[in-house]
């Protein structure tokens, strides 16, 4: 048992060779030989073929099919007037033309049929001088294995003028003729046909995966040069943001000692901006820190979810805007993303409102239901002097994109008092019973 073992050890890099050897040949050759794979026009994107008229283009990039069909013609007369155009001669030798036309639409399964063909045209014909390949065998065979050379790969070619070449061997060891096997020029012939072809094929094909790579460098090197804009952009804007931020909390803080005995509402709404101003610096820190170096590490503070929504509603309400929020169904806990977006949602909404239609209330709405989660953020149109704030969108599409994402529901659209409406619905999945999960 050891011994055995050894000796395939020892002989496995052969071994696998063998095994891939043959695994090439199923897969060429055996594998579905007769599947339906047609031969697709002729690209038009070389250097004299970009260069015809539009309606010669059109006629030129069937020039393959073309060639193929004045071979089979071509095979077929060859065949008929081999043998003084004998009727039993000619209806067998009209199988090798069949075998050209086929390779248009079944390569590997043509190749088979034309070297079946070869024995059967070797027994009828009586005038041909020399063995076993006939004239219709020569010519037919011939383009057979060069058409299929061309639309396949050199390990395919290599099969063919194998197994050809067996097929010629046995032939001449079976055959009756007493003049000399014409194989060995046959095979010379169609090893170099096949040769051509595969150089042109592989010089083809390895153009075609550079200009393939090259589009696709050009893409990855603009895609690469957008990114850093973006972190350009994202660096400055964090740079500029952060540093006015830091003034306004800094003169928040500062304000009330300015002023000689200030009323407590003043001083209350100083505190509220520092705050806000705070909150708002550390968000952006967090967010936007990253691409400033490599090495940053994220806070590891909580995010934040729908339980600190009555802060978030509580801070907005400071900020002057009457804000009403209801809640229904039974409050659960929910998958910390959905928790985390819902917040996001219902703060990017209030801002909105805060931006877009000052003076406005708004009503927020949270439904926990049996399969997600219902938000609901409405207000109405902007009242007093301030004008409201010109967006660009953003707003909603990062909205839209956090419901996507969570596989959600979102409209966003105008009311008719003239005020807005966000609705998002969020599905979550009903938890599992303990007896379940075990």
């Amino acid at each position: 048992m050891t011994e055995t073992t050894e000796s395939m050890k020892a002989r496995s890099p052969e071994f696998r060779l063998a095994l891939g050897a043959v695994a090439g040949l199923r897969e060429d050759l055996l594998k579905d030989p007769f599947a339906y794979r047609p031969l697709a026009p002729m690209r038009m994107d070389g250097p004299l073929t970009r260069r015809l008229p539009e309606r010669a283009r059109d006629r030129a990039r069937w020039l393959p099919h073309a060639l193929v069909l004045a071979a089979a013609f071509i095979t077929l007369v060859i065949a008929y007037t081999t043998n003084g155009g004998d009727s039993t001669y000619a209806l067998v030798a009209f199988v090798p033309a069949v075998a050209v036309l086929m390779t248009l639409v079944r390569p590997a399964g043509a190749w088979w049929i034309s070297l079946a063909s070869a024995p059967a045209l070797m027994a009828l014909t009586d005038s041909w001088v020399g063995s076993p390949w006939t004239p219709a065998a020569i010519s037919g065979h011939l383009i057979v294995m060069t058409v299929v050379a061309a639309r396949t790969r050199a390990r395919t070619a290599a099969w063919m003028w194998l197994i050809t070449a067996a097929y010629g061997s046995v032939a001449e060891g079976v055959s009756s003729d007493e003049f000399s096997s014409n194989t060995p020029p046959f095979l010379v012939a169609a090893g170099f046909a096949l040769l051509v072809t595969t150089l042109i094929t592989s010089r083809r094909e390895a153009k075609r995966e550079v200009t393939v790579q090259r589009q696709v460098n050009v893409v990855e090197r603009e895609r690469r040069t957008l990114l850093e804009e973006r972190t350009t952009i994202a660096r400055e804007l964090h740079d500029v943001v952060a540093h006015h931020m830091s003034v306004v909390a800094i003169q928040a803080e500062a304000a009330p000692y300015r002023v000689e005995n200030p009323p407590p509402e003043l001083t209350r709404s100083f505190e509220v901006i520092r705050e806000n101003a705070v909150a708002a610096l550390t968000e952006l820190r967090r967010v936007l820190g990253v691409v400033r170096a490599e090495d940053y590490e994220a806070p590891d503070a909580p995010q934040p979810t729908l339980a600190e929504l009555d802060g978030l509603v509580g801070n907005v309400r400071d900020a002057g805007m009457t804000v009403e929020k209801t809640v229904t169904g039974a409050v659960r806990e929910l998958p910390p993303g959905v928790e985390l977006s819902a917040y996001r949602i219902v703060q990017e909404a209030l801002s909105n409102v805060l931006r877009h239609a000052p003076g406005a209330g708004a009503r927020v709405e949270v439904s926990y239901v049996l399969g997600g989660l219902g938000l609901r953020v409405v207000n109405g149109p902007a009242r007093g002097l301030v004008k409201p704030s010109p967006g660009a969108g953003h707003g909603i599409t990062g909205m839209r994109e956090r419901v996507s994402m969570l596989n959600g529901e979102m409209t966003a659209a105008a009311t008719d008092d003239g005020g807005y409406e966000i609705a998002v619905f969020i599905p979550v999945s009903a938890p599992t019973a303990p007896e379940e999960r075990a």
